[in-house]
């Protein structure tokens, strides 16, 4: 049996239901990702309350060496979701059949551990758990982002212009994760 070192560097990530004691740890991540990537764009006056707005269902922290390392949530969708209203029309069913899931990010200091796909994964069971269909919308130009998407299989449902304010207006990126094969066989894509 390989021993552990005393770092943890040998203890894989782990994901766990996000507490409001995480969201200072949550926010010195965001402000990594954010000063790095540039997300999210608009910097948040209070990103405490970024990470739970108020159509939040579920969030979720990844841990790497005892260290907060991503964050995602999972939120109803809302009139100005573009992934929902796109997935809804394809389907036949009400936006309320949807879930979005948002505020992914891992701290670039522990990128590479496959953190982003384990907090997709939790948000994805989510969702389904609660009869729901995960959609997501990313800005066009976080290509790292879309790349996770396609390599866990969501499905690009169009790429639209979204006005985010009276002076920005911005193009996404809006998916849908992918449907069981049964699904398919239905007509539903």
């Amino acid at each position: 049996m390989k021993s552990e070192s005393v770092s943890g560097a040998d203890v894989p990530p782990s994901v766990r239901q996000r507490t409001d004691r995480d969201l200072g740890d949550c926010a010195r991540a965001l402000a990594e990702v954010h000063e790095r990537d540039g997300y999210p764009v608009n910097w948040p006056d209070s990103p405490g309350a970024w990470l739970t707005p108020p159509s939040l269902i579920a969030s979720w922290v990844a841990e790497l060496d005892g260290r907060v390392a991503g964050h995602i949530g999972l939120s109803r969708s809302g009139a100005g979701d573009a992934a929902p209203a796109l997935w809804s029309a394809r389907a036949g069913v009400s936006t309320d059949a949807t879930a979005v899931v948002n505020r992914l990010f891992v701290a670039p200091w522990a990128r590479g551990h496959g953190i982003g796909a384990l907090l997709m994964g939790q948000a994805v069971a989510e969702a389904q758990d609660r009869g729901l269909h995960p959609v997501l919308d990313v800005l066009a130009s976080d290509t790292a982002a879309a790349a996770l998407y396609e390599r866990l299989g969501w499905q690009l449902l169009a790429t639209v212009e979204q006005q985010w304010s009276p002076e920005q207006k911005v193009t996404v990126r809006c998916y849908a994760a992918a449907t069981s094969p049964l699904v398919g066989i239905a007509g539903i894509q």
